[in-house]
C-alpha cells in the first residue's frame, strides 16, 4: 500500500462580518501580502504537501489580486455558507484526486502567523496517531465564566484546557463522514476537531506557538503585522 498522502485545504470564503473594511479579512493587507497570502506561505512549496485546496466564496473578486504564482499553486473551488460547509467541499474535492485515507491539514484563512517549524511539528507528531491532531495551546490566564448580564459567574479550572489552533490534521474520509454527520443532526461544530469528537475519534493536541494568532478584529491584524515584521523573509 503506498504511503498516505498530505493535503492542504484553506476555507476562506468568510465575509469577515466584524471588519468595516470594504472587502474580507483575508485579503486585508499585512506587510505588502494580503492575509490568505501569509496564511498559504507555509504550505505552498511544502515538500509533504501533494496539493492545496482554496474554498472561495462565489463570485469573490478579490481572489484575483493575489499574485499569479500563488493562484497557479493551488486549486479553487466554491465555498459555502459556513466554514463547515467550505471545509466539507474541500474534501469532497481531495476525496476524487487523493485517496481516503491521506491526510488533510485544514488551516484558516485568516491565520497569517503559522510558523513552518510548528506545521512540521504537527506534521511529525500526527503521522503515527490512529485518529488525527491539531496544533493547539495550553490555557495560561485565569478563566471566567459569564452570567447572561456580563457578571462573573464562576471561576473556570484552567487545568487541562487549551485553546484550539489550526492546521487541524485528519483522514479525508473519517474527517468528511464526521463533519456530515455533524451537519445531519444540526449539531453546530466550531472546528474539525470537535466534529472528530462528536464522531467517538478524538484527536491529539500538538503543542504550537502562540503567535499563531487568527485576524477576528482590528487590533488583531496590527499584532499579526507586528509578529510578522520580527521574522526573517
Amino acid at each position: 500500500m503506498a504511503a498516505a498522502q498530505c493535503w492542504g485545504a484553506i476555507p476562506a470564503a468568510g465575509i469577515g462580518s466584524r471588519f468595516a473594511a470594504g472587502r474580507p479579512k483575508q485579503y486585508l493587507r499585512i506587510r505588502g501580502r494580503s492575509v490568505l497570502e501569509h496564511a498559504l506561505r507555509p504550505f505552498l512549496g511544502h515538500p509533504a504537501i501533494r496539493g492545496i485546496v482554496v474554498a472561495l466564496a462565489e463570485g469573490d473578486p478579490w481572489w484575483e489580486e493575489l499574485p499569479a504564482e500563488v493562484r497557479k499553486s493551488v486549486t479553487v473551488i466554491d465555498g459555502g455558507a459556513e466554514r463547515i460547509h467550505s471545509v466539507r467541499n474541500c474534501l469532497r474535492h481531495l476525496l476524487t484526486v487523493g485517496d481516503p485515507d491521506d491526510w488533510v491539514l485544514v488551516h484558516d484563512a485568516a491565520r497569517p502567523c503559522l510558523r513552518r517549524e510548528d506545521l512540521d511539528l504537527l506534521l511529525s507528531k500526527v503521522a503515527s496517531h490512529a485518529v488525527g491532531g491539531i496544533l493547539a495551546l495550553p490555557v495560561r490566564d485565569t478563566m471566567k465564566r459569564a452570567d447572561r448580564c456580563g457578571d462573573i459567574a464562576a471561576t473556570v479550572d484552567r487545568a487541562g484546557l487549551w485553546h484550539a489552533l489550526t492546521p487541524q490534521m485528519f483522514r479525508l474520509r473519517a474527517l468528511d463522514r464526521a463533519l456530515s454527520a455533524a451537519l445531519a443532526a444540526g449539531t453546530p461544530v466550531t472546528d474539525e476537531a470537535q466534529a472528530m469528537e462528536l464522531a467517538g475519534t478524538p484527536g491529539m493536541l500538538v503543542q504550537g506557538h502562540a503567535d499563531n494568532i487568527k485576524v477576528t478584529l482590528n487590533d488583531d491584524l496590527a499584532m499579526a503585522e507586528l509578529l510578522l515584521s520580527r521574522r526573517t523573509e
